[in-house]
């Protein structure tokens, strides 16, 4: 018996969760043209709870989808522009001597938001990146040895420029895990773009959401509760492992020659990574339950930053996508 069959979503929920998730919706199309790829995926994270790592040239407008997801909740946001001179002290907080008291007062950095923007995440250097592990991961961060509890819900909305190398710092293996969803963003189409030049001659994009068209954090908090709500079948457990087993001995389920680019497998954090997504979507699709469908749909999002390949691959411009796609044609659909 699955364990999720006691406390399966009713309609009224559903209701409830489609209701807002279109409110969101809207309010992010007002200020923001096309990318729906992009706001799918920021839609997943937000009400599975997970972080988001964003990678494209500059100028796609990550900055503004991020501002407008944050208004469209009515949540807290801040801006970080990552450099190599930037401390762990200028993100999480530090003591401050207050020299009329006579004793140090905590000032909070601007970690301390509901949405954070981690602007070129891959600029800053590995000690900083180091805190903003501990704080993406538990929730916590430490200042002056006191132990200070994260906003809820939190986000960290991360990105990177992959064309850019002098100056970066690559983010390790075990930081990239700890994102929920890596997405790509491409260039708008030719009649997207037109839309974007009239929403900027019109001002649309610099107009704030009007407040009868906001959700609110409460809704953002009863959107993740539903989630861990939608039902995965002991079928679809199964299928995800499958998947995940796959990337690990690749060479005994896809050909040799693609096997071969494999370092590294998904780790056990990846699989329940990919079963929330599928939760995630399931429900902005308005079902109470996973389907293999879900999963398939979020593939490539929840692990191309999860299978290491080798420097072979780079050499032959072998991408993970491939390796992705190439495993889930061999893997049986239940």
């Amino acid at each position: 018996m699955n364990p999720n069959n006691n406390n399966t979503l009713n309609e009224s929920e559903l209701s409830d969760a489609r209701q807002v998730l279109t409110k969101i919706s809207e309010a992010y199309r007002k200020k923001v043209v096309g990318q729906d790829e992009l706001r799918l995926s920021m839609l997943v994270s937000l009400i599975a709870g997970g972080h988001i790592l964003l990678e494209s040239v500059p100028g796609l407008a990550k900055t503004l989808a991020a501002k407008t997801i944050a208004e469209a909740v009515d949540g807290s946001f801040s801006r970080i522009q990552c450099t190599p001179d930037l401390l762990p002290s200028d993100i999480i907080g530090t003591q401050i001597y207050n020299y009329n008291s006579g004793k140090f007062e905590t000032k909070v950095g601007p970690v301390h938001s509901n949405f954070v923007l981690l602007d070129e995440i891959n600029r800053s250097s590995a000690k900083t990146q180091s805190a903003m592990l501990e704080a993406m991961q538990e929730r916590q961060v430490s200042i002056g040895g006191v132990r200070y509890e994260m906003t809820d819900p939190f986000l960290v909305i991360a990105t990177q420029n992959p064309i850019e190398q002098e100056g970066t710092y690559e983010l390790p293996e075990a930081q990239l895990d700890r994102f929920l969803i890596k997405e790509i963003v491409n260039y708008p189409k030719r009649d997207e773009e037109l839309q974007v030049l009239n929403y900027t001659l019109s001002g649309q994009t610099t107009t704030a959401i009007d407040a009868t068209q906001k959700s609110s954090i409460e809704d953002v908090k009863r959107l993740q509760k539903y989630v861990k709500r939608v039902r995965v079948d002991d079928s679809i457990k199964s299928y995800i492992l499958d998947i995940v087993y796959a990337t690990r001995s690749p060479r005994s389920v896809i050909d040799a020659n693609l096997a071969k680019y494999v370092e590294y497998g998904v780790s056990p954090r990846g699989a329940i990574a990919l079963m929330q997504v599928a939760q995630a979507l399931a429900l902005i699709n308005g079902r109470a339950y996973v389907t293999p469908d879900d999963v398939k749909r979020m593939r490539h999002a929840a692990l191309r930053h999860r299978i290491i390949l080798n420097f072979e691959a780079a050499a032959d411009d072998v991408h993970s996508e491939a390796i992705i796609d190439a495993i889930f044609s061999k893997i049986r659909t239940p």
